[in-house]
């Protein structure tokens, strides 16, 4: 029998078509509710692992950790055991207006602002979601009557480069950069968008992306209150399985 996967430890007998891909493992055990007989079958690292059953089909919910690296090895690695199609769950911070606290923003691209991706293609080229995940992550959207917007999204390497640019010696171009993806339309920022598209491209994946809106920065700074922050995840979650089962479906069907 071939040996696990070095990080995530899997095997291919444990391996699937589908798999849903949050960043915090806590997150993997919510997710895994809405399946069919969900089943945790390994924890090593960040990589936690729940298996389970969605419209007749073997589903995987996967935690990929904070960032683009081990996002990377775990997109890399569940590729290996069979998974062709992935739905990250994640939280963002809106930036446009229209984006409030509560929102889901499904992400047609991303702003390659990591490193890692640099290491699978030049900069030039674009990280673009799966279009048929995310149309199917739209129509859920509107079948569960939640707020959604979608577009491109920054994927960024430093948290805290964000949100305390003037503590960082490079922070004039962070801000710089900051204001030209708001004069762009980018709809939120988050951190692990730009790998998956990216990796999905290269190794000929079906990738796409629903974030959770927690917080608005800009918001904020036009005096939104601090208690405005939405901390539960559940619109995205059931956004998510739904588009799953939405993919399932014309699967099926061809």
């Amino acid at each position: 029998m071939k040996e696990p996967e070095y990080h995530i430890r899997l095997t291919e007998e444990q391996g699937a078509k589908y798999a849903i891909i949050p960043g915090d493992p806590g997150r993997t055990e919510l997710i895994a509710q809405y399946l069919d007989e969900p089943e945790e079958i390994m924890f090593n690292r960040e990589f936690r692992t729940f298996s389970g059953c969605l419209g007749g089909e073997k589903v995987l919910v996967t935690s990929t950790g904070i960032g683009a690296p081990s996002a990377a090895i775990c997109i890399e690695e569940l590729a290996h055991i069979g998974v062709d199609t992935f739905i990250r769950i994640g939280t963002c911070g809106g930036m446009q207006p229209q984006v409030k606290p509560g929102d889901l923003v499904i992400a047609s691209g991303a702003v390659r602002m990591d490193g890692t991706s640099k290491e699978y293609m030049p900069i030039e080229f674009p990280a673009v979601a799966d279009i048929d995940v995310t149309v199917a992550l739209r129509q859920a959207a509107a079948n569960l009557g939640l707020s959604s917007h979608t577009g491109v999204v920054q994927a960024k390497d430093s948290f805290y480069g964000q949100h305390d640019p003037d503590s960082m010696p490079a922070g004039y171009e962070l801000k710089d950069k900051w204001q030209a993806w708001l004069k762009g339309g980018c709809l939120a920022s988050e951190m692990e968008s730009g790998i998956l598209f990216i990796v999905a491209a290269v190794r000929r994946l079906r990738a796409g992306a629903v974030f959770h809106c927690v917080w608005n920065q800009e918001l904020a700074g036009h005096g939104m209150p601090e208690d405005n922050k939405v901390e539960n995840t559940d619109g995205a979650i059931r956004a998510a399985v739904e588009a799953l089962k939405i993919l399932i479906k014309n699967d099926k069907e061809g």
